[in-house]
């Protein structure tokens, strides 16, 4: 294939299409890495002859995992698209600025504003 030929294929979707798509993907990612760190995580003795608690907290797991993963995969390409729109360039700058705007609401959000220094100390 030729050059154009890509360039006209990579950019048949829209930004609002795009940015679904991260969305969906981070879902699916963070629901499929939920479940992994669910089963790393030992169930209370109260729970192991009971399975519907440690169902439910496992499946809790993985809504937290992926509904975190969407709003990083989200807003990541939302804000890529956005800047890329403003510039009118697409270089490394516009994924850049999205993962920075992305890492900084998914903290802010979730109250881990000083993580890194946490982790420094």
């Amino acid at each position: 294939m030729d050059e154009t030929d890509l360039r006209y294929l990579e950019d048949e979707d829209s930004p609002g299409m795009k940015t679904i798509k991260g969305a969906t993907m981070g879902l699916a990612v963070g629901t499929i890495w939920g479940t992994i760190v669910a089963s790393w995580h030992d169930v209370p003795r109260v729970e192991r002859s009971v399975a519907l608690p440690g169902l439910i907290r496992t499946l809790k797991m993985c809504g937290n995992y992926g509904l975190t993963f969407a709003a990083v995969g989200g807003i990541y390409v939302g804000v890529e698209q956005l800047v890329q729109k403003q510039r009118m360039k697409r270089d490394f700058i516009n994924g850049a600025v999205g993962g920075f705007v992305a890492g900084a609401s998914i903290y802010g959000f979730k109250g881990d504003v000083f993580l890194p220094f946490k982790l420094l100390i």
